[in-house]
């Protein structure tokens, strides 16, 4: 009987511990393995990824490899640069594959190309093996227990999963790994296109990750940031399985706050270190796996004897894994038609500013979005390149983009702002700056983060909103956060670090920093990205004022625009129109909604655009989760 030969293909499991998948590869007791990951054009032309992820990815990618070499030295992670479409169906033939092995994914990517390469194997004769290991439980098991409906709320998600069956336990890390067999490739390589690249914004040339199938070297290296002419990293967060499992040991042996975690009660303006885990990056990417980040949490919580009482779903630790299978849930049921509003059916229909196009052939969303309002235009450059005149908003918007990471908190307060809370813009919008500037960017999560936020689905309290002002203050009295973030304003008195507009000009020039509308500066916040010094500031040189900086005046009145807001959110909720409603598919919601009842109609009455740019490149008892936000009445929205 021929020995199993084995090709394990890598994707988001970039681990040894914990792995189901690996383990269903090496009890096939196969007479050779190799670990593989194929270098898919789709994450690297048609995604949106930044230079920081990238480098968080190559951290992950290098690590395992130098974990497989420790358990067997002929082996390592052998990334070949072709697509797995392609590139899979020559390796069983060129390796003599008898089984290919992966992990479940059911992004809706990922889904469609696993199909593609499933049925690719089964023709080739090669038995496909399939683990989940990704999630606490199967996303389509969760959505076949929840009458074949996605999972729109934790009571669901949670409800399902008890049918489902127990989360398993977390598994040991193997201690040998079986040799590779011949790597040979004597094959043709098939270069992927590289237009159109979404990435093309990250790099400083062409990518040339493609130019050798097996690397530069031919030894099937990792590629490096310079063969994917990449801008250098700014993050200061790595990657990897070792710095994953540290991480967690840490958090594990501080046990009170691992038993008493309470998301809500952690400050979004701190800072090295900050107040949450940073472990989402490492669940994306599968450096730690969520079985074993849940199980040695609640044995923690289960073990807790005090000081105080342990924390509960959904504010606990273990409660921020369970919303995360929530919205694989939902994803699983939806398919591509989660990542947008037309055709969704669980997405509630809201006439944002700058909406996306839409392909009428697929019904699926472009990557491009109609500029139906310039003033709106230049508001979402303004929040993407943290130029709103708000310290809050834009110190958050320039951690995001430096570091890859903002806590929990605060992109609640950036989505609210660029939402139902002050732009009205598009939630599409921002979750494609999200998905370009994230490190822990997760499809599912990203996408049902932003319809939470935007009250769009999962959550409906609309009308609860963060003042830029106000909030912070709560955590950060002397604006510590701000000044880091905001340099520009570092030497503002405190009485003004939140709101510099008020501050007298002599205070102002006192302070190395001058507050200046668009029209004073005569750069508008478009061209910030290009026009800002490095720490997002800029310099003002003009003799008048020697050498001060300036910072831009509030792009709007957020009193004025609040109550805009409310009054399009309170029409969108009274017309209760759905992505899937025909109304929605046909254009005919417009005679819906009169002019003077949408926070769109000031903006797109007065400055009406009509181009299209590339696009950047709750249900009952989840309420404590927004317990911190300050309420407003529907009424005024104050």
């Amino acid at each position: 009987m021929v020995k199993p030969r084995v090709l394990y293909w890598f994707r988001t499991d970039l681990r040894l511990h914990d792995s189901p998948a690996l383990k269903a590869a090496l009890d096939l007791h196969p007479e050779c393995l190799y670990p593989i990951w194929t270098w898919d054009p789709h994450y690297v032309y048609r995604a949106r990824v930044g230079a920081n992820r990238w480098k968080f990815l190559l951290d992950c990618q290098n690590d395992l490899s130098a974990s497989i070499t420790a358990l067997n030295p002929k082996s390592k992670l052998f990334v070949i640069r072709e697509a797995p479409v392609t590139l899979l169906p020559k390796l069983f033939k060129r390796w003599k594959i008898t089984h290919l092995v992966f992990e479940k994914d059911t992004d809706a990517y990922g889904r469609e190309r696993d199909d593609d390469v499933t049925r690719l194997a089964q023709d080739a004769g090669v038995e496909v093996l399939v683990r989940l290991g990704r999630t606490l439980w199967d996303p389509d098991a969760l959505v076949q227990k929840n009458s074949g409906k996605p999972t729109m709320s934790l009571t669901q998600t949670m409800k399902a999963g008890a049918k489902v069956g127990r989360i398993p336990r977390h598994i040991p890390a193997p201690q040998s790994l079986p040799d590779p067999g011949n790597t040979t490739l004597d094959f043709d390589q098939d270069r992927p296109p590289a237009e159109p690249d979404l990435n093309a914004i990250q790099r400083d040339g062409a990518d040339q990750s493609y130019q050798h199938l097996a690397g530069p070297q031919g030894d099937f290296a990792v590629p490096t940031m310079a063969e994917l002419r990449l801008k250098p990293a700014t993050t200061p967060h790595r990657g990897g399985e070792r710095v994953a499992r540290k991480m967690l040991d840490d958090i594990i042996a501080d046990t009170t706050y691992t038993a008493t975690f309470e998301k809500p009660n952690t400050a979004p303006t701190a800072f090295a270190p900050q107040a949450t885990t940073l472990l989402s990056p490492h669940l994306h990417f599968g450096s730690i796996s969520c079985r074993e980040f849940y199980w040695r949490v609640q044995d923690v919580v289960d073990a807790y004897k005090g000081p105080g009482k342990a924390s509960q779903p959904p504010t606990s630790l273990t409660g921020q894994v369970l919303f995360r299978d929530m919205y694989f849930g939902a994803q699983a049921a939806l398919g591509h038609k989660f990542g947008q509003t037309v055709g969704n059916p669980q997405c509630r229909f809201v006439p944002w500013l700058l909406p996306s196009t839409v392909d009428p052939a697929s019904g699926l969303i472009t990557g491009e979005h109609e500029v139906d309002s310039d003033e709106a235009e230049r508001w979402f450059q303004a929040w993407k390149h943290g130029r709103t005149g708000f310290p809050w908003i834009d110190g958050l918007m320039r951690q995001l983009k430096q570091e890859g990471w903002i806590h929990h908190l605060g992109r609640h307060s950036v989505a609210a702002f660029l939402t139902r809370g002050g732009c009205y813009i598009s939630w599409e919008r921002g979750a494609e700056v999200f998905e370009e500037w994230l490190l822990d960017h997760e499809p599912a999560c990203n996408i049902g983060n932003w319809q939470w936020l935007s009250c769009t689905a999962f959550y409906a309290m609309y009308y609860r909103v963060y003042s830029p002002v106000a909030f912070p203050q709560k955590w950060d009295k002397d604006g510590h956060f701000i000044r880091h973030y905001v340099p520009e304003l570092k030497d503002y008195p405190t009485k003004y670090i939140f709101e510099p507009w008020k501050a007298p000009v002599v205070d102002q020039k006192k302070a190395g920093c001058l507050v200046k509308t668009v029209e004073e500066t005569d750069v508008d916040a478009t061209t910030a990205a290009t026009t800002d010094t490095a720490d997002g500031g800029r310099d003002d040189r003009s003799a008048e004022n020697g050498a001060l900086r300036t910072y831009p005046a509030p792009i709007f009145d957020f009193a004025t625009q609040r109550e805009k807001c409310m009054r399009g959110m309170k029409a969108a909720y009274s017309a209760n129109l759905y992505g899937d409603d025909a109304r929605v598919l046909d254009g005919s919601w417009r005679s819906l909604f009169p002019a003077d009842s949408a926070a769109r109609a000031s903006t797109t009455s007065a400055s009406k655009g009509n181009g299209k740019r590339p696009a950047g490149g709750k249900g009952k008892g989840q309420g404590t989760l927004d317990g911190h936000m300050v309420k407003r009445s529907k009424k005024n929205g104050a």
